[in-house]
Order: structure tokens, then sequence, then C-alpha cells
């Protein structure tokens, strides 16, 4: 097996890993500051696909697609914890299960309506098309290689603003004692609405930018939504840092067990049968390893310990 087929295929994983991210990040926020339990996040992932390809339909501008994308998701996601999810944090988290799987049914059928039932397609920009030679002679598509740069530069920024900014003191501490810092003077309902228009804006901007190497259809985040949860269980609820390892350590077990498994299956099994076979255990391994990962620290790996 050839060292280029390894290296494209890890950098497949890194980039699937850092898409995941951007949905993990704003889902292990919601939860993490609110504790709700939030299914229609994939939808917001949905919203900014499809708002980033209506735009970039109307205008041929991949970058107004992005900003469009982004704030589509985050207003999109400020109405609904008005709406909605105001009325269920005090809530048991079965009735926040209901309600946020309502509005999937919600979001689905809406998008469905104003768009048809049809997938959409979003180009990528001249600029990023084709591919670049790498070091050791790589050719890897442009455009993957900058959603890898670019889900960095929002890890970064989230970072930053979680760790240096006045805001995301506020966020971290709401996450530890949200009593404590109502009765401090901090506004907790505009706090609540701004970490949810943030994930909202974060799944938007994910699925705008995946939606260039996919299609834009109706439902396209319920997949995502699932491996999302497995991230933020993996990496820790709450924790910025355990997303952002969580959703590599999936993007690569993903990526490289679908590739690697049934071939080396291959060294001692017939091709069919080694083909099947790792296929099917490849489509089980993060599964396999968020049992592991809870097994040896069931907070998550940078989760905190009850």
């Amino acid at each position: 097996m050839s060292f280029l087929l390894i290296a494209e295929q890890v950098l497949n994983g890194l980039q699937f890993g850092v898409m995941l991210f951007l949905m993990a990040a704003g889902l292990t926020l919601i939860f993490g500051v609110m504790g709700l339990i939030n299914l229609a996040h994939g939808s917001l992932y949905m919203v900014g696909a499809f708002a980033a390809a209506a735009v970039a339909g109307a205008t041929g501008s991949f970058l107004l697609a992005l900003i469009a994308a982004l704030a589509a998701a985050a207003l999109a996601g400020a109405i609904v914890e008005m709406v909605v999810i105001r009325r269920l944090y005090a809530a048991p988290h079965l009735d926040q299960v209901l309600a946020t799987f309502a509005l999937i049914l919600i979001f689905s059928e809406g998008t469905r309506f104003v768009f048809g039932s049809f997938p959409l397609f979003l180009d990528i920009p001249d600029a990023l098309s084709g591919p670049v030679t790498l070091p050791g002679g790589i050719e890897y598509p442009l455009y993957r290689l900058s959603l890898i740069g670019a889900g960095l530069a929002v890890a970064a920024g989230l970072w930053f603003l979680t760790a240096r900014t006045r805001i995301g003191i506020q966020i971290r501490a709401g996450e530890n004692d949200r009593e404590m810092i109502a009765a401090l003077g901090v506004d907790i309902s505009k706090l609540y609405t701004l970490v949810f228009a943030l994930g909202a804006g974060l799944a938007g901007l994910a699925g705008a930018l995946v939606g260039a190497i996919q299609s834009v259809q109706v439902g396209m985040g319920e997949p995502v939504l699932i491996l999302a949860f497995v991230v933020i269980v993996i990496g820790g609820i709450g924790s910025i840092k355990g997303a952002f390892i969580g959703a590599l350590l999936v993007g690569l077990t993903d990526t490289l067990g679908g590739v690697f498994l049934p071939e080396l299956f291959k060294l001692f099994m017939a091709p069919d049968t080694a083909t099947q076979t790792g296929s099917a255990l490849a489509s089980m391994a993060i599964y396999i390893l968020m049992s592991l990962v809870l097994i040896w620290r069931p907070s998550g790996l940078f989760g905190v310990r009850l």
C-alpha cells in the first residue's frame, strides 16, 4: 500500500474531522452551558447549506454564500431559542428530545416547501478548484485542503473567544454555575440566545462548506448529527478542546477504517468476504472507539469527572 494513498486518506480524515468539529463545537456548548439535548442541531446545518446554495445561485459569489449560511443559521437558531427552546431549560430531557425532534420535522418540511424535494448543488469556487501538489508529491484537492485550514482557523477563533474574552468567561461560568452568574448581573436569557446562535452559526457554516462537495438536500443534517453526538461523548460534554480532539479521532477512524480494513482482511480472506467484513467493521469502528473511551474515562477525554 503506497505512502501517497495513506497520506491522502489521512488528509481526508482530517478534513472530515474538522467539519465534524464545527458541528460538535456548537452542540457541546449548547449542552454544556444550557444542559439541553438539541436534536435539531442537524437541521441548522441543513439551513446553512440551503442558504449558501440559494445565495450562490443568485449571486455567483461563494463568499456571500458562506456569509449567508452563517447568518441564516444563526438567525434561525436565535429565533428557535427564543420561541421554543427557552421553555425547555427546566423540562426533563425527554421533553427536550421530543420538542427538538418535532423541530427536525418542521425544518425538513419547511425546507422542502421552499426549495422542493430535489437536491441543490453548490459549486466549488474557481480559485479553490483543482489539485495542489504537497510535499512528497501528494496531489490533493485544493478545496478540501482549504476546508482543513478553515476548520483549524475557526477552532483557534473559538478557543480565543472562550478563553480570552469577557463573553467567553461568562460562557464558561455558565457551564459551572448559572445561578451564580445570574446573581452577579449577567443576563442569562441573552447569554443563552447568544450561545445557541453561535452554535447554530457554526453548524450552518459547516453545512455550506460541505455542501460544495456533497449535494444539498433535505435531511442531510441527521447523519452528521449522530456523529456529532459521538464526538462530544468521546471528547467530553462542554469541552471545546474535547470536541476538537474527538472530531479528529472520529474523522480519522471513519475514513481510514473504511479504506484500509477491507484491505487488511484481504490478507487472509477471500476478496468478496474481506470487503463485506471490513466494510461492516469500519461502519462500527467509531462506536467501538466511543465504547472504549467510555470504559476508560466515562466523562470523556476532557470532560469533568462527576
